[in-house]
């Protein structure tokens, strides 16, 4: 029998054709190595260079000693995601193992990535990222975190 006062699921609001994305890539083994000024120049370079190479913007972006957050949206005609953070993790890996004279592998095979559909849910997760630093007691504040930065305003 048929349960016709079934209620149906309301509806996701639409989604952006070109999203949001949230990104966490770790290091190798969790090596302590991101937080300096090495890893912060050779990652902002790359990504600085997507926009108009990709069609990658990153917008907010931290990098702790052993993981790196950031957002990031595709513009029309990007490269896919998984070629484009593949890209970057590869260059990125060649400079920084030679610079910080490193054994390979420098980054984990995979990333985590999420669509966030607001600006509130931009501002949330930028809000705990920010305070990465302080829960891991490297600084006191927020604002003393010298590896985070803002390449793109990424608009709702």
């Amino acid at each position: 029998m048929v349960d016709s006062a079934h209620k149906h699921l309301a509806h996701l609001a639409a989604f952006n054709a070109e999203p949001v994305v949230f990104f966490t890539v770790v290091t190798a083994g969790r090596r302590a190595v991101l937080a300096c000024a090495e890893a912060y120049d050779v990652l902002r370079g790359l990504w600085e260079r997507s926009a108009q190479a990709n069609q990658w913007w990153v917008g907010d972006y931290l990098l702790m000693p052993d993981h790196v957050h950031f957002f990031a949206r595709a513009g029309r005609g990007a490269d896919t995601m998984k070629n484009w953070v593949q890209m970057w993790k590869s260059v990125s890996a060649r400079m920084l193992l030679k610079r910080l004279r490193l054994g390979p592998p420098f980054w984990q095979e995979d990333y985590f990535d999420r669509y966030l559909r607001s600006s509130e849910n931009y501002s949330d997760k930028w809000a705990y990222v920010q305070a990465n630093p302080v829960r891991a007691g490297l600084v006191a504040q927020t604002e003393d975190w010298l590896f985070r930065g803002r390449i793109h305003d990424l608009r709702f």
